[in-house]
C-alpha cells in the first residue's frame, strides 16, 4: 500500500491508550505492519478507488477503559491474534527488525517467551 503520509513524515509511531505499540519508517511500516493494532488500523485507511478492495480487519471484543486498562497487553481484549501470555505479561518494546521497532509477544525469542510465560503462572 503506499503511504498516505510518505510526504508529511519520514516516520511513524502507533499508539494504543498511551502506549507506543510500533515505530519505524514510513515506507518501512506501511509496507509491513507488525503489530496486530497496526494492522487494524492501517486496513481502515479509505482508498479512494473503488476498484480496489482491502481486506479490513473489523475489531471484536471490548474496548478497554483507557483510565482503567487491562493487565498485560492493553490491545489483548480487542486482538485476533490474542495468547494467554497477552492476558498477564505486558510485551516488551524491542527491535524486531532494523529500525522497526514493536511492543508485542508474537515476536517474543524463545527466551522472552519462558520469561513471558513465568509471569502467567505467578
Amino acid at each position: 500500500m503506499t503511504s498516505p503520509s510518505s510526504s508529511i513524515s519520514d516516520t511513524v509511531g502507533v499508539m494504543y491508550l498511551g502506549n507506543m505499540v510500533e515505530y519505524a519508517e514510513t515506507e518501512k511500516i506501511f509496507a509491513n505492519p507488525l503489530n496486530p493494532y497496526t494492522q487494524a488500523l492501517f486496513s481502515a485507511i479509505p482508498i479512494p478507488d473503488p476498484d480496489v478492495k482491502i481486506n479490513r480487519i473489523i475489531l471484536k471484543g471490548s474496548i478497554p477503559n483507557p483510565a482503567d486498562p487491562p493487565a498485560g497487553c492493553k490491545f489483548h481484549t480487542r486482538c485476533e491474534k490474542c495468547m494467554k501470555v497477552c492476558e498477564y505479561a505486558e510485551p516488551k518494546w524491542k527491535e524486531v527488525e532494523p529500525g522497526h521497532y514493536c511492543a508485542c509477544h508474537l515476536y517474543n525469542s524463545p527466551e522472552e517467551q519462558k520469561e513471558a510465560e513465568a509471569q502467567v503462572r505467578e
